[in-house]
């Protein structure tokens, strides 16, 4: 095994950590700059007014892409980490 092998599994190790992330991110961040403007124009500046909403609605974004993620995952080890832990 030399290194370019080694870093263009992990190159695609992390390119799949961001395709997997990026719905829960884009979630949070959505949600961030909605209550946040809300915020802002109403003058109210509660703690959990921006956490509340932000986790339930990573949750269930988390629940309806939890089949994708893991498909993901399945196939990028079963497609590159077992080739080489074969050697084939």
């Amino acid at each position: 095994m030399d290194e370019n092998l080694i870093f263009d599994v992990t190159r695609q190790a992390l390119w799949i950590a961001v395709r997997m992330s990026a719905p829960l991110l884009a979630a949070a961040l959505i949600v961030g700059v909605v209550i946040g403007l809300f915020q802002a124009l109403t003058s109210i500046q509660e703690m959990t007014l921006t956490f509340v909403p932000k986790i339930g609605l990573m949750l269930v974004i988390f629940w309806v892409t939890m089949s994708f993620m893991t498909a993901t995952l399945a196939d990028f080890f079963n497609e590159r980490i077992l080739s080489l832990i074969i050697g084939a």
